[in-house]
């Protein structure tokens, strides 16, 4: 009768302020598993590939391309179709379990962090399980060298994806090109292509970079960078 009462007239039970807490905190892990939800949660099984450079022919076979022409040359080797689509090219590479989205962006080199984003969250993929393919003027020519952290060493592709994702601490894959170029000749260095001597080694390079793609989704970070370092 008296719980009626206190329906009707809306008159409020005294409890402890004990229980108060309890019951506020109740609503709050409600609040915070529905934010949650399954469609909402990340794939820990899934990985962003994502090779930097610049789109068309003009750029094609240029240093400054090779994070390009190692997706390719494992979307060749795996015989992967690439799709266009929002902000890039992506195809799809399973193995063991790992699914890897490969992705090229079509947003020129300096705006690359607008399609890492965009891919990350689409794919509700973690930033843990970004793996960004890249050159590099302080490596010798063909060298790998993967990093879970750094600096963007004055790319500015890399520069752009740590400012869109406001941190230095996702993971890059580093192929040399070294540096041999005069003062002053950095930009046509990286914007040229391949000497004769770097072509005759590069296919070898290839095929020892796109391992480090499975290796990374199914061996971790630590492993892969403790395999193909300096290699």
């Amino acid at each position: 009768m008296f719980h009626f009462l206190r329906k009707l007239f809306k008159i409020k039970p005294n409890i402890s302020s004990k229980e108060e807490k309890k019951e506020q905190n109740s609503e709050k892990i409600e609040v915070h598993q529905n934010k949650f939800s399954p469609s909402r949660e990340i794939d820990m099984k899934k990985f962003l590939i994502v090779g930097l450079g610049n789109i068309g022919p003009k750029y094609e076979n240029t240093r400054h391309n090779i994070g390009f022409k190692i997706v390719d040359h494992l979307a060749h080797t795996e015989a992967l179709t690439w799709e266009t689509v929002k902000l890039g090219d992506i195809t799809t590479y399973k193995k063991k379990g790992r699914t890897f989205i490969l992705l090229k962006p079509s947003t020129y080199m300096n705006l690359s962090g607008k399609a890492v984003k965009y891919w990350l969250e689409k794919e509700k993929i973690p930033q843990e399980n970004l793996l960004v393919v890249t050159d590099d003027l302080n490596l010798p020519f063909g060298t790998l060298r993967i990093k879970t952290k750094g600096s963007d060493g004055g790319h500015n592709g890399l520069k752009d994806i740590q400012n869109v994702l406001q941190t230095t601490k996702y993971n890059r894959f580093r192929f040399g090109i070294s540096d041999a170029f005069s003062k002053g000749r950095q930009v046509d260095y990286v914007l040229g292509e391949w000497t004769e001597e770097e072509k005759a080694k590069l296919q070898e390079r290839l095929d020892k970079s796109i391992e480090v793609i499975p290796a990374f989704g199914l061996a971790g970070i630590n492993n892969t960078m403790n395999t193909f370092n300096g290699k």
